[in-house]
């Protein structure tokens, strides 16, 4: 009934790793979480379920929130593994250096304001990249990847959301980065207002600024 056809590996990560397969007809992605040799056999497939049954949970909270995810069609704890809807479209990563600054701006602006909903839901991503990002064939923008979240309304982890985000972003699109991140802003602003948002703003920086001096307290 629940069996899943014809696996394709598409991506070996940390974490997990990524299948392309068939189920019931339907092309799906199918995210399966390995044992790690390097972690107790205990604490390693307490951490692997944990995540197996958090991560469809922030993604249906996110949806709830009006942020596209990936529908989740099933959970496996045996084999820590979830079944999922295949979102055909590209990753930001590959949309954002071929298109024009106005809809570089234009999409950034829509990730803040899904990242805001998403926040304002109490769900923090872990992991924001453009790599984490699929726009479909309809134009809209899909969250993925929610492996590392967590619910929280902590402004801490709010801002360090943010702040890779930003790190993403000078790092892949250094470019364009900054005019990009400062769209994501003023998305995520448009649904907290700036009062609020401005709070989270400071966090990032604050971020930002701790990260530095760990940086520069490592130089000789």
């Amino acid at each position: 009934m629940d069996k899943v056809d014809s696996q394709t590996l598409l991506k070996k990560g940390a974490e997990a790793s990524l299948f392309l397969a068939d189920w019931h007809g339907r092309k799906v992605i199918v995210k399966t979480r390995f044992p790690k040799k390097y972690r107790p056999a205990e604490l390693d497939e307490k951490i692997r379920s944990y995540r197996t049954a958090h991560e469809p949970q922030l993604m249906h909270e996110s949806k709830k929130a009006g942020v596209p995810t990936p529908t989740i069609f099933l959970v496996d704890m045996k084999n820590t593994a979830i079944t999922m809807e295949f979102v055909e479209g590209k990753q930001m990563k590959q949309v954002l250096p071929h298109v024009s600054m106005k809809e570089k701006q234009e999409l950034c602006s829509r990730v803040g304001v899904l990242i805001g909903k998403m926040h304002k839901r109490g769900v923090v991503h872990g992991d924001l990249t453009t790599s984490n990002m699929i726009l479909d064939g309809k134009g809209k923008i899909f969250l993925v990847d929610f492996g590392l979240g967590e619910k929280t309304r902590e402004i801490e982890a709010r801002g360090v959301d943010l702040h890779l985000m930003k790190r993403a972003l000078q790092s892949t699109h250094y470019q364009f980065a900054e005019e990009c991140f400062r769209n994501v802003l003023q998305g995520y602003a448009e649904v907290w207002g700036w009062e609020d948002a401005e709070k989270v703003f400071e966090k990032t920086r604050e971020i930002e600024r701790r990260g530095r001096y760990v940086d520069e307290r490592k130089q000789p």
